[in-house]
């Protein structure tokens, strides 16, 4: 378990180990936010594990304000995105020499009102718009994970991106939604309708890392436990491409060091290994 938090991550490791008996549940410090921090943890797990099995892409921060990464991201692109995208290229070979092996990218339905702006991927020229930018983040779970698929064929590792629905967590604490004693006490009756459990939300990625029904297959997206065909602008090949080559270069990939100061397309640079929601 890759987390930021590790309190938190403690605990809930050893609530696992105690409810399942299964001693080999890890808590490793990982934030997404930190290109070093992010290096750290896959060196530390290529070293002291043989295989990698799964990677189970969860981490996740939404509609937040307008903060910056550790290396000058805005944090919803970077942690969403950039994070992921990193530390899933860095634990590649590992994948392949685990074949066959998954990658699943917990996405959202609001990828289907993002956008890519190459000309200002940080939020730097335009005015800040956080649900824009999580919807953008969100988009590029899909393209990256179209993307990916494409690269990985034939090497017995797929990858698929999933919505998991609406989940009781604390991801939408920025969202406003139950910041007043009215609000929460009026709504929050229908908001406990509507919303799963955490054990429930974690169901679609379960499905995805370990049914038989997935084997082989790759470059999808699931609305929950159920394929769909997402929005027209994650079906993009050449955006895709574009936002892996502007991905590569913003985190240091390209020549494996640390990421570029320059600019590049008016973008100014600044587990089962599973990695838990923004806490």
């Amino acid at each position: 378990m890759g987390c930021r938090d590790m309190e938190k991550c403690e605990t809930a490791a050893k609530e696992i180990r105690g409810k399942t008996l299964n001693p080999h549940v890890y808590a490793c410090h990982l934030d997404l936010a930190s290109i070093k921090s992010i290096r750290e943890f896959a060196e530390r797990l290529k070293k002291e594990e043989k295989r990698v099995d799964v990677l189970i892409n969860n981490a996740g921060v939404m509609r937040c304000p307008a903060w910056k990464t550790e290396d000058g991201f805005d944090m919803q692109f970077g942690v969403n995105h950039l994070g992921h995208f990193l530390l899933t290229n860095l634990l590649l070979e590992k994948l392949k020499e685990s074949a066959p092996s998954r990658v699943i990218n917990v996405s959202s339905l609001a990828h289907i009102i993002g956008n890519i702006d190459f000309e200002d991927l940080n939020w730097e020229k335009k005015k800040f718009d956080t649900k824009q930018a999580y919807c953008q983040s969100k988009l590029a779970n899909v393209l990256f994970t179209r993307e990916l698929a494409k690269r990985l064929q034939g090497t017995g590792v797929t990858v698929n991106a999933v919505h998991p629905g609406v989940v009781s967590t604390e991801l939408g604490r920025h969202t406003g939604l139950h910041q007043s004693q009215f609000s929460s006490f009026m709504l929050g009756p229908f908001f406990s309708l509507l919303v799963k459990s955490p054990e429930l939300g974690a169901q679609p990625s379960v499905f995805l890392a370990v049914s038989e029904e997935m084997e082989g297959v790759t470059g999808r997206y699931y609305d929950v436990m159920t394929e769909k065909e997402p929005a027209a602008q994650a079906l993009d090949d050449e955006v895709a491409r574009r936002l892996w080559e502007v991905s590569s270069r913003l985190v240091g990939l390209q020549e494996d060091g640390p990421p570029s100061s320059s600019k590049t397309e008016g973008v100014s640079e600044p587990e089962l290994v599973q990695t838990p929601e923004l806490a």
